[in-house]
């Protein structure tokens, strides 16, 4: 008998194909799982009462009135959705950001409503002052520069109303140096030494920023944000961050954005056993989206093979728009 097959001359010993053959065999060797765990949902919260304001570059996302915040946040959280990041729109802006630090900011606001209404849910303070300035950039300028060791004690400020206001997670996506080892102490000396950060550690100077500018209204007035966030053709000094955020006090690092960085992912499962968290940000989602509207993709298939590629490069945590549709799908199998 022969088992030639013309093509190799000789029959294989080893065919992968043979634990591709239908799905329970593709479940059961599967390396990489998305679970609805790994996500957290970020939402764009604002003042006033039963507001749903619809971003155009963001389809399916809005800016929320803390009453349709809550509405929506327990519906998440119902689907399995652990944890939201929250960003805000304030009700005026000034020089220095000041509602970002005031007890009655609305992301403290949000935060209150949110652990009393749906207490199980995670509430992640997103800690940055560009959609309080009204230049738009993270800290106090001067002289069109952001001055980073006077802005530090403003980040320190806005960390304690999160925390005061019952944030489980203070999020610092502002990229000054030594704002994690600020926000640390301030914590710990004022009785949240419990309070984990979650520091944006590896954040790009993105061109996939976007959508969020709009959804938040934070784009910089003046200037660009190049000289604090990083360049995105730099990879071991990510590394460098991260290191750094460590030994400040970080809980969890993140990368962000997240599809454009994989590489930067992967480095950071490499070196480092922290949780590491990746944001698949507003531009991903949108660029998605759009060739979704226009029947150039699968939406489904291509944002679970997205998010998937994120969790298999090394992402404990996804932060991403697509949380919901992703519970939703993943509880259909």
């Amino acid at each position: 008998m022969s088992f030639e097959t013309g093509a190799t001359g000789g029959f294989p010993v080893r065919r992968p194909r043979r634990l591709r053959g239908n799905d329970a065999m593709r479940r059961m060797v599967r390396e990489t799982a998305l679970d609805v765990g790994d996500l957290i949902y970020p939402a764009f919260v604002c003042h006033g009462e039963g507001v749903r304001r619809e971003i155009p570059a963001m389809p399916g996302i809005a800016q929320l009135s803390v009453d349709v915040l809550v509405e929506e946040a327990t519906a998440a959280a119902a689907e399995g959705i652990p944890a939201m990041l929250l960003f805000g729109l304030p009700q005026a802006k000034d020089p220095l950001g000041s509602e970002a630090y005031d007890d009655e900011g609305i992301v403290q606001q949000a935060t209150r409503a949110l652990k009393e209404s749906v207490p199980g849910l995670l509430v992640v303070a997103d800690l940055c002052l560009c959609e309080y300035t009204s230049h738009g950039h993270c800290g106090i300028l001067r002289n069109d520069t952001v001055d980073n060791d006077q802005t530090l004690p403003l980040l320190a400020r806005t960390a304690l109303a999160q925390a005061r206001a019952g944030a489980d997670i203070i999020a610092p996506s502002d990229m000054m140096d030594g704002r994690v080892g600020v926000i640390r102490r301030a914590l710990d000396e004022h009785g949240y030494s419990a309070t984990p950060i979650m520091a944006y550690s590896a954040k790009y100077a993105s061109a996939f920023y976007g959508p969020f500018r709009e959804a938040a209204d934070s784009a910089p007035q003046v200037g660009d944000r190049r000289g604090y966030q990083m360049d995105p053709a730099n990879a071991r000094e990510a590394v460098e961050e991260m290191t750094l955020d460590l030994a400040e006090g970080a809980d969890i690092l993140m990368v962000k954005p997240a599809l454009l960085y994989l590489d930067v992912i992967r480095e950071a499962r490499r070196r480092f056993t922290q949780p590491i968290a990746a944001y698949n940000v507003s531009g991903e989602y949108s660029m998605l989206k759009a060739a979704a509207q226009n029947g150039w993709l699968d939406e489904r298939r291509a944002v679970l093979e997205t998010l998937t590629s994120i969790k298999r490069a090394g992402a404990d945590i996804i932060i991403s728009y697509h949380a919901r549709d992703v519970a939703r799908w993943l509880a259909e199998g």
